[in-house]
């Protein structure tokens, strides 16, 4: 039963495309931004994810291993887990060590302090 976002089943696409890989694709984003390092590297990790995950439908569920299709849609999938990972570390970062000027905004924001937030 193929879809236009899933190919051989919705379950299938949710749990190891979603849940799986999705889990690494957050942890790869946190790792990323834990160590300073640039927000293109979560693009560059998050290809090769899309690769393995691409197998792993191929592998176990039968699916098109060379499929631009459904690589590209894993690939937005896992991207977009990929920088919420990314961002929520990065603006708990900024939040904590650099406390005196940066606040929470929202799960993913940390925005400057004006005058009157100062402490």
């Amino acid at each position: 039963m193929e879809g236009l976002i899933w190919e051989s089943s919705f379950l299938v696409f949710f749990f190891l495309t979603c849940i799986i890989a999705g889990g690494i694709a957050w942890m790869t984003g946190r790792s990323i931004a834990s160590t300073w390092r640039a927000r293109w590297q979560v693009i560059a990790y998050v290809a090769l994810l899309t690769a393995v995950t691409r197998f792993m439908h191929f592998a176990l569920f039968e699916g098109t291993l060379l499929s631009a299709h459904y690589y590209i849609v894993d690939f937005i999938v896992l991207i977009v887990i990929g920088h919420l990972g990314y961002f929520t570390t990065r603006a708990n970062q900024m939040a904590q060590q650099y406390s005196w000027m940066y606040k929470r905004s929202g799960p993913i924001t940390a925005r400057l302090k004006q005058n009157s937030d100062v402490e």
